[in-house]
């Protein structure tokens, strides 16, 4: 059984992270995206209501566009609510993590890991979400299934909501867990 909980403690908050693996260009480029990144008072209402901890544990590289592109909206989430605690871990530097956290085969990032208060794995969610794949489905000559969903004009937006859409399912699931509720005493 891989050990997610020594692993997210052994991992590194988001600025020594970036400090420790990305260039000066690469920690430009992360900070310009995360300046971007914006929550709507619903989405901050959201993220607020969130009573239980929650440790996230990314796979990450700072050379990576998918990652610079996603990775700054988790901080976002964790500077609206301190329950949510996000740490992470470069890729090539880790490569048992990256072997466990697989996606159709491949080491791809950002991938994510959800953890309970004590280390117990929850969910996993990357490389991209729903939002960004019907973008490349688009952009390869149209729609393969239409959804009948308007196409989303704002990318940054549509995935902001993707991954608050999983953090909140992670965070229900924890607030609803048995276990957990024993714990509490709620």
């Amino acid at each position: 059984m891989f050990d997610y909980s020594g692993r997210f403690q052994r991992a590194f908050p988001y600025a020594e992270f970036l400090e420790r693996y990305g260039s000066p260009d690469q920690r430009s480029r992360w900070q310009g995206f995360h300046d971007s990144v914006t929550l709507t008072a619903q989405q901050q209402a959201l993220l607020q209501s969130f009573s239980r901890d929650m440790k996230v544990l990314v796979l990450a590289g700072t050379w990576c566009g998918d990652c610079v592109n996603q990775c700054p909206i988790f901080e976002r989430f964790a500077e609206i609510n301190n329950r949510i605690q996000v740490r992470y871990a470069d890729r090539d530097d880790n490569p048992d993590l990256a072997a466990e956290l697989t996606t159709c085969g491949g080491a791809r990032v950002p991938a994510v890991a959800f953890l309970s208060e004590d280390g117990y794995l929850c969910g996993r969610y990357g490389d991209r979400t729903l939002s960004k794949y019907r973008s490349i489905i688009r952009s390869l000559g149209g729609d393969a299934c239409p959804t009948g969903l308007p196409v989303e004009n704002d990318m940054t937006a549509a995935v902001v909501q993707d991954w608050l859409d999983e953090f909140e399912r992670i965070q229900w699931m924890l607030r609803t867990s048995s276990r957990l509720r024993q714990l509490h005493g709620d």
